[in-house]
């Protein structure tokens, strides 16, 4: 694991993982908060949260998300950072396991919302490696912000090669 990310150092955070290719990225998520010692938690569809594993989902730090349309889920998560003393949250921006070109936003406009950094980290089965970026704060440069973060998984290659996250179709 490459980079450095402390408990102490960063209390609040979207931890955005790229590229999500296969649901073993999930218990390599939990390895990599493991070994790096910080509490991260991350956000799922609320069915994942019913019986049988709903208790495990919890157990873990998963915060269920009701996906019903017309709900500003921006506003909802941030207020849950609002809330809390201490919370970071990873949140997969491709929205699937299957090949995108372009990446979901919320996460950019919740870290916007509630005045928090994303620290970006990659699922690098590739290089066979993760590397964890310093805290970056949203400007007000989407575009700007968004070739920053695009770049910093530029040919990086998930446990399912063919839908690695790349601009390209």
């Amino acid at each position: 694991m490459v980079g450095n990310f402390s408990q102490d150092t960063v209390k609040k955070c979207i931890v955005v993982a790229v590229p999500h290719t296969s649901w073993h990225d999930f218990y390599i998520g939990l390895l990599i908060r493991q070994v790096a010692g910080v509490k991260i938690s991350f956000i799922g569809k609320k069915e994942l949260f019913k019986w049988p594993f709903g208790w495990y989902f919890r157990k873990v730090g998963g915060i269920p998300l009701d996906r019903t349309p017309g709900q500003n889920k921006v506003e909802a998560i941030a207020k849950i950072f609002e809330q809390r003393d201490e919370l970071r949250v990873t949140i997969a921006p491709e929205g699937t396991r299957k090949k995108v070109t372009e990446w979901k936003t919320g996460f950019y406009y919740i870290a916007k919302a509630a005045n928090i950094p994303i620290i970006l980290i990659t699922f690098d089965f590739g290089r066979k490696q993760n590397v964890i970026s310093p805290p970056f704060y949203p400007t007000d440069d989407v575009e700007a912000d968004f070739e920053y973060m695009y770049s910093f998984f530029k040919d990086v290659k998930g446990k399912v090669p063919e839908y690695s996250f790349s601009r390209e179709a």
